[in-house]
């Protein structure tokens, strides 16, 4: 591996593990409902909420799914649109998806409550007073539907505009606020099952609230602009997001197998058990899932900029740094499941309490396995590899642990569930190595041939020059390589050396305003050179404070000409500078 290979992977890594513990604070959103939920369903009323909680989990996964598909097409789009420095595409799909997210959501949230209403959810539960009860917690979270998805979306755009910081004081506010909710609801007024669905309802409202206040302020990146949107755009929103978006939906349906499996083997202690667990589980699910939400932002802007190294060293942190890290979570899991099981159940002769330690003791196997699943479809996503992308969804969703649960319950029991979760997983690595070998027609020996990366994406080698530069003395060294690859490019002598002092003058500007301000990191500034369609493209990228050349250039006295004269000359000269602050990284683009 080359030197500027190196450096430019230590930068996504130091990249990817700076923005992983905001996002993993993040989806505790999407967990922290059936955590707080579970908990006084276990405490406060019992073993009859706790069946309502988890009845509800496939509606919910169902919601999720659309929710996901949405986020996941439009988040992928945008960062496309990103890459490629296309603004006004890029507001153009935020505004669309927002207001088809909350049309969504006011339709969810009436079909929910015509379903409690009118008593239509026998085919969930046939005990009438099971279903009573599983009426009253669907009328609780209806009213939560819109701020639960609406939520979700801003807080992944936020995380795209690098604005993490208030979508973590969102999460943890309503933290606070769904606890607070719930010991009114439940420990003060009595409500019950009902109380219970409406303190997490309540609890996202606070969590929308807080949120929008940025999107209404003049520092928003991103604005609903009516006149940016394109209707069209929502079939592409969908044909992008659909195939990520459906292993929520195939799990929806694995949850109503694995409910019927449950109840017919185990019966209803089985589903409290199993209930509890993952509810716990879900706490740490966020890792995996804030691993790739980040993963997702950082493949989307590299495939906008047909950056074939980039998604290669992506996907390398994903398989050689996150998968370690969650087998070590697991095993602390494993270790603890008894007093787990003891936040939920006392009793230990009681059925459900060793059904929920196994639970403890299997299921976290799953998690450093899904981290293959999560990824490669995603990066099927953005690839377009439809048929990786289908096939994993169907295989993790639904078919692989409902199949295996069937075949092993009556001999195993709830066990049976836990275990087809982790063989599910080795099935889905088995596969992704499988789809490798028949595409390349080989085994796979590094991981472009895993990722099946065409030959053809990106720029080719010969019209491509990657460099870094760690400090000045270097700047002049690089500056004259650019000059030499230009050359031999076959731009002209003139062009060639404007390209070396663009790439001088701004490279050393970083330096002097970039890495000074912030002296406990080591800094490294990412240049590419491309030579396409004649023009040459330079793309300088750092991860120092934000720093925008052209709102220097306005400030300043134009009467002046001794001050910053440097930026002034590239403004000045180059046919086209475009800057953008992404994920953290500030990415300027020059065409000259």
């Amino acid at each position: 591996m080359n030197e500027q290979h190196t450096d430019n992977r230590k930068l996504i890594t130091r990249l990817f593990f700076r923005l992983l513990p905001m996002q993993i604070l993040l989806a505790v959103i999407g967990s922290v409902n059936g955590i707080i939920s579970s908990l006084f369903a276990g405490n406060y009323i019992g073993e009859e909420a706790m069946s309502a909680v988890g009845l509800y989990g496939p509606f919910n996964m169902f919601i999720g799914a659309v929710s996901a598909m949405f986020i996941g097409g439009a988040l992928l789009l945008c960062g496309q649109y990103m890459g490629g420095n296309q603004t006004e595409e890029t507001q153009g799909i935020f505004s669309l998806d927002i207001v088809v997210t909350v049309a969504a959501g006011a339709l969810f949230t009436l079909l929910l409550a015509a379903a409690a209403g009118f008593d239509l959810l026998g085919f969930m539960a046939k005990d009438p007073a099971v279903r009573h009860t599983l009426n009253q917690y669907v009328y609780g979270q209806a009213i939560g539907v819109i701020p639960y998805m609406l939520g979700q979306h801003l807080s992944a755009f936020l995380s795209l505009e690098n604005r993490t910081r208030l979508a973590v004081a969102a999460s943890l506010i309503y933290i606070a606020a769904n606890v607070v909710f719930n010991f009114v609801f439940l420990g003060i007024f009595n409500s019950g099952v009902f109380g219970l669905g409406l303190a997490s309802s309540l609890g996202l409202w606070v969590y929308l609230l807080i949120q929008l206040v940025h999107y209404f302020g003049k520092n928003a990146l991103f604005r609903i602009r009516v006149g940016s949107i394109r209707l069209r755009d929502t079939l592409q929103i969908i044909k992008v997001g659909a195939p990520g978006a459906l292993t929520n939906g195939w799990q929806t349906l694995r949850g109503y197998i694995v409910n019927a499996l449950i109840l017919g083997f185990v019966g209803a202690a089985g589903i409290s058990a199993f209930t509890a667990a993952n509810s716990f589980l879900s706490l740490f699910w966020t890792i995996p899932t804030g691993m790739l939400a980040v993963s997702r932002m950082l493949f989307s802007v590299s495939a906008g900029e047909e950056d074939r190294r980039t998604l290669t060293d992506i996907m390398r942190i994903a398989l050689f740094r996150c998968i370690p890290i969650m087998f070590a979570v697991s095993v602390l899991i494993i270790i603890c499941a008894v007093p787990l099981t003891r936040l939920y159940y006392r009793d230990p002769s009681a059925p459900v309490y060793m059904m929920t330690v196994w639970c403890f003791r299997i299921l976290p196997l799953c998690m450093p396995l899904s981290i293959v699943s999560m990824h490669f479809v995603c990066y099927g996503q953005i690839s377009g590899k439809q048929l990786l992308v289908y096939l994993i969804t169907a295989l993790d969703g639904w078919i692989c642990v409902s199949a295996f649960s069937a075949l092993l319950i009556r001999s195993m029991g709830l066990n049976a569930v836990c275990v087809a979760n982790v063989l599910n997983g080795i099935v889905i690595i088995l596969v992704v190595i499988a789809y490798s070998w028949i595409k390349k027609k080989h085994f796979p020996a590094n991981m472009d041939d895993l990722m099946v990366i065409p030959d053809d994406f990106g720029v080719p080698d010969d019209a491509r020059l990657d460099l870094s530069v760690r400090n000045t003395a270097e700047v002049t060294e690089v500056a004259a390589g650019v000059q030499d690859f230009c050359l031999k490019a076959g731009i002209d002598e003139r062009r060639s050396h404007l390209a070396a002092l663009f790439m001088e003058e701004m490279a050393g500007n970083v330096i002097e305003h970039g890495f000074t301000k912030d002296r406990r990191k080591d800094h490294t500034i990412d240049i590419r050179v491309v030579h396409k369609n004649d023009d040459i493209i330079l793309r300088i990228k750092d991860d120092c404070v934000p720093f925008d050349p052209a709102e220097r250039s306005k400030i300043l006295d134009p009467d002046d000409i001794t001050k910053n004269i440097g930026i002034r000359m590239v403004y000045a000269i180059a046919d086209d500078i475009r800057y953008q602050n992404i994920l953290g990284l500030n990415v300027l683009t020059i065409r000259a």
